[in-house]
């Protein structure tokens, strides 16, 4: 048995910066990765997906050259090889330093391999068995393949296989209308593909109130995105064009059949092999691992932190996770996964950009408060840079007058939504914001606008 001071199960965002922590303050420590270091964003996720996005928008614009005095020669062709090639060689230049540097940080024990819980403080990584005081699980999860009628029949792909396609399906179906599946709904479309997205749910986006999500599916379907919505009984068939999926929506034909599957329905948290039964680590009835607000296990000595314990499943939430456990541990700061306000984006384009509550959850409150709406239409950069599609969305409550949340969907959405996110972090009324004189011309300027306009919420 090796024994080390502290042990982090994974290498996602909140594994390598919370060992170099430990290391630093003297921690011998150990790090274990089976498959690929630093995790879903820099793999799978954020970064080569946004990557791929970026290309889309280019193919976008040049598409669309005329519309802006450009005059184009010939017909906008994609080489998709040469955009999985970009895509890769920017993920390949973290992937290539990441590994290398954690095996030359001073008391880091880098192993590759599976690792498995064999009791309290315990973790079996092929024949080294390692026990720590101290034991950090960061797994993080994999895209949800779920039950349905002849799924396993049928070839699909998921968002990780979506990264080694480098050609143009001819029809691609994409199964779930939420984040993961819009974005790329909207950049095969953009690629050239034909796409339609099959949804079992009314709406696109359910977490969002419903006029964004009525927005956002007015932006695809002008952009030519096909949608069947309702189809509550989806199942798969092989056919000669592809898959046939069936989707029993009470508008329009009973089947779509398309070149290619993507699934995109979810995600599922990496404990199924970890045994965390042997470690007495409490798992819900989705696998995920059961924390306190300092993210501590029902084990003694045991912390879960990323997307495996179900409190975010963003790169910059389990990121927090390992700021909140080294403050705790390390600096007699006590924080809290209370403290994080919920703020992410979707990647669409145009981005929405997202803080606080809904105004779904405002209403459910039972709070009195303050709502307020701006459409892109009036924003004069929007209408500059030639797309106005979207709004912009604050709520207040009416007696402290603190911002609750807000929605910023629309060109720079996903920038603009931060300095609300700062006032809600300070603790400060929005005046703050109302009051301030922002650049012209700009999105953010029209933010202490919207204030102004604020009104009781019906």
């Amino acid at each position: 048995m090796i024994k080390y001071d502290a042990i982090i199960i994974g290498t996602g965002q909140a594994g390598p910066s919370l060992a170099v922590r430990f290391t630093d303050a003297g921690y011998r420590v150990a790090i274990i990765e089976r498959k690929l270091f630093y995790g879903t964003c820099v793999n799978t996720g954020c970064i080569p997906t946004k990557t791929m996005i970026a290309s889309a928008k280019v193919a976008y614009l040049a598409k669309h050259a005329a519309d802006f005095g450009v005059t184009i020669n010939g017909s906008v062709q994609m080489d998709m090889k040469r955009v999985k090639a970009r895509k890769d060689e920017i993920v390949g230049t973290t992937n290539d330093q990441i590994p290398e540097w954690m095996k030359k940080i001073p008391n880091l024990t880098v192993y590759k391999g599976h690792a498995r819980f064999e009791g309290p403080g315990t973790v079996r990584v092929g024949e080294d068995i390692l026990f720590a005081e101290k034991i950090f699980v960061n797994v993080g999860a994999r895209a949800t393949v779920p039950e349905m009628p002849g799924l396993t029949e049928v070839d699909f792909l998921t968002n990780s296989d979506m990264m080694e396609v480098d050609f143009l399906p001819e029809h691609l179906m994409v199964v779930g209308g939420s984040y993961i599946g819009l974005e790329f709904a909207q950049m095969y479309r953009r690629f050239g593909s034909e796409v339609t997205v099959i949804e079992r749910g009314d709406r696109l986006v359910a977490n969002e109130d419903e006029d964004i999500s009525d927005a956002i599916l007015k932006i695809l379907e002008g952009e030519g995105i096909h949608f069947r919505l309702n189809s509550t009984c989806i199942g798969m068939r092989k056919h000669e064009k592809g898959v046939a999926v069936n989707v029993e929506c009470k508008v329009g034909v009973p089947e779509v059949i398309g070149s290619h599957l993507l699934l995109a329905v979810g995600r599922t948290p990496n404990t199924h092999d970890l045994g965390c039964d042997l470690a007495g680590i409490a798992v819900d009835d989705r696998g995920y691992i059961v924390v306190d607000n300092q993210l501590r296990t029902t084990a003694e000595g045991i912390w879960a932190l990323g997307d495996c314990n179900g409190h975010g499943g963003f790169t910059h939430t389990a990121y927090n996770d390992g700021q909140i456990v080294a403050a705790n541990l390390l600096d007699d700061d006590p924080r809290r996964l209370s403290d994080r306000i919920v703020t992410y984006a979707l990647y669409t384009d145009p981005p929405l950009g997202r803080i606080g509550m809904t105004e779904n959850q405002v209403r459910e409150s039972g709070r009195p408060a303050l709502i307020a709406t701006y459409p892109m239409t009036r924003v004069h950069r929007a209408e500059a840079k030639g797309d106005t599609r979207g709004f912009m969305k604050v709520l207040v409550d009416a007696e402290t007058k603190k911002i609750l949340g807000a929605a910023i969907l629309g060109i720079n959405g996903d920038e603009a939504v931060h300095q609300i996110t700062d006032i809600m972090y300070a603790g400060a009324p929005y005046t703050a914001i109302h009051r301030a004189v922002h650049i012209h011309p700009t999105l953010s300027e029209l933010i202490p606008t919207m204030m102004g306009q604020l009104e009781p919420l019906k």
